[in-house]
């Protein structure tokens, strides 16, 4: 096991089980979700603790895999991908880590999850038009041999959902 790992309690790249979250953990989070350049003070003043209590308390958060990283919320229809959709695939059994790998690699996809139901997966994908979508789901996701069927739900509109 690396030094790294046994440092952090964490094993064949796994993380280590999260610590229960207090209200203040839960105050940070939602801070955070609606503002991810929220300031160390500016959490801190909100959460009342300490600069350092909160720098400490962030960093956990990281370090136990409750926040999984900082992002933008891209509106993508003016990022230049005015078309999204969600695309339902049927895969054959037991494939799915080798399949997700490959969905990884699209350019556009920003969700995938293995579910249960009348398919296997759902994937998101942001395209700049419906001839790339088209691309997208006729030549890239049906070569994959793992695919044995998809199925395209065109988006009309969409929201984020922000924290409450």
């Amino acid at each position: 096991m690396a030094a790294e790992q046994m440092a952090d309690g964490q094993q064949d790249g796994m993380l280590p089980h999260p610590r229960p979250l207090d209200a203040i953990d839960q105050d940070i989070l939602k801070i955070l979700q609606s503002d991810g350049r929220a300031s160390i003070r500016s959490v801190a003043e909100r959460v009342h603790v300490s600069r350092a209590n909160a720098y400490a308390r962030i960093n956990r958060l990281v370090e136990d895999g409750v926040i999984r990283g900082f992002s933008a919320r891209v509106d993508h229809e003016r990022a230049g991908h005015g078309t999204s959709a969600y695309v339902t695939l049927k895969i054959v059994q037991n494939t799915w880590r080798t399949v997700r790998e490959q969905l990884r690699q699209l350019p556009g996809a920003s969700h995938i999850a293995l579910v249960g139901g009348d398919f296997d997966v759902l994937l998101m994908v942001h395209t700049p038009d419906n001839r790339a979508l088209r691309e997208l789901v006729l030549t890239r996701l049906q070569a994959i041999p793992e695919v044995l069927s998809t199925r395209t739900l065109l988006v009309f509109e969409e929201e984020d959902l922000e924290p409450t």
